[in-house]
């Protein structure tokens, strides 16, 4: 059966979440974005449809996911299912899709693969010209609701650059209430868990007599710019 191996020990992370975009996966996305950019508009495209079926391949199939998230393969067996995620991908995947698995591999980051296909799809969607939105909320929101976000966000600087607005909305109940905002390369927490998490931090350092009196007067910054970070070896041969 396809990556049997990977099942021997490995356990499927549920939903094996990004936006938490991990600085080493943004690494990754951003050296293979260069190098498919710099080669040709087709072969940037066609990289994008490749990353594109192996994240749904992870998303649906668990065995799969399961080969991708298994620290415990030895470097024969992670060869073995590459080549085999890859053909099921595309006949004649790109060399640069080959190269960034291959890396991944190597270096012990294949569970860091959604991150990195996540962080490219954000640099290919600026590179046409879209920006999205991710609004993250305790459950879904209604229509009305993500017509009056769409219209305010419409009249930031950085999304009327755009020649594409899209707002996604994701449901993660561990919010508690309110929103998270993922605009650009900015974060908006107005989220009840930052709150909450800032009241416990509170109470915390209260019944350890450690809390300082500036904690009550220096702002809580909200919004978070994404660290900006180098770039591993090219993946183009």
């Amino acid at each position: 059966m396809l990556f049997a191996a990977a099942r021997r020990s490995a356990s499927v992370a549920p939903g094996l979440s990004r936006r938490a975009a991990s600085t080493i996966a943004t690494k990754y996305s951003k050296a293979v974005f260069g190098a498919a950019a710099s080669k040709s508009a087709a072969t940037l495209n066609k990289v994008a449809t490749e990353l594109s079926s192996i994240s749904n391949a992870i998303k649906s199939q668990p065995e799969v996911a399961s080969f991708i998230t298994n620290p415990t393969l030895s470097q024969v067996e992670k060869e073995k299912g590459l080549q085999t995620l890859l053909t099921k991908v595309d006949k004649a995947p790109s060399e640069i899709t080959k190269n960034l698995l291959a890396l991944l591999a190597e270096n012990g980051r294949l569970s860091e693969t959604e991150g990195v296909i996540e962080g490219f799809n954000e640099l290919y969607a600026e590179h046409k010209g879209e920006v999205t939105v991710t609004v993250t909320s305790a459950a879904p929101l209604d229509k009305a609701t993500l017509t009056r976000l769409e219209t305010t966000l419409k009249a930031s600087q950085t999304a009327q650059k755009a020649k594409v607005l899209k707002i996604t909305n994701k449901v993660n109940p561990s919010v508690l209430g309110g929103l998270i905002v993922d605009f650009g390369d900015k974060t908006v927490d107005l989220s009840a868990l930052s709150r909450v998490t800032k009241l416990n931090n509170v109470l915390t350092q209260l019944a350890e007599n450690t809390i300082h009196p500036s904690y009550f007067t220096s702002p809580s910054p909200e919004t978070q710019s994404k660290s900006q970070t180098t770039t591993p070896k090219p993946f183009s041969t």
